[in-house]
């Protein structure tokens, strides 16, 4: 039954990676190996899709996405954030984000003298550019 289980969490991991990107399926094997010495099986299943949500929430922006915004002129007022500005960490809501026009799924912003690129949607940090 263990291999059984062991098994077809193994196909799901494979199925997924073949639609998946580099670092979603990096976080996959990874939590699913982290998974199975902690918990066994089950352990293996939780800690595959634990590592794969957490695998895509850094992918970083296309080079497009990164060239447009380091053209982009700084703005004249400073934001500053009491908190480090960490990929995969949410920036304030107050802070206020510019959208990509060529990616709407991507917007930027000027923190704490760095450019950040920006999930609009959750705020979260995508990519740091120094």
């Amino acid at each position: 039954m263990r291999k059984l289980v062991l098994i077809a969490a193994a196909a799901g991991l494979a199925a997924t990676g073949a639609i998946a990107q580099e670092s979603t399926v990096s976080g996959a094997a990874g939590g699913a190996v982290t998974g199975a010495i902690v918990g066994g099986p089950i352990g293996a299943a939780v800690g595959g899709i634990v590592g794969a949500a957490a695998g895509t929430a850094i992918d970083p922006p296309p080079e497009r996405v990164v060239t447009y915004v380091r053209e982009q002129p700084v703005p004249a007022q400073p934001v500053v954030v009491e908190r480090e500005v960490v990929v995969g960490q949410p920036l304030p809501q107050t802070v206020v984000l510019t959208p990509v026009p060529e990616a709407p799924e991507y917007a930027y912003t000027y923190v704490n003298e760095r450019r950040v690129i920006v999930d609009p949607n959750t705020y979260t940090v995508v990519q740091v550019i120094d």
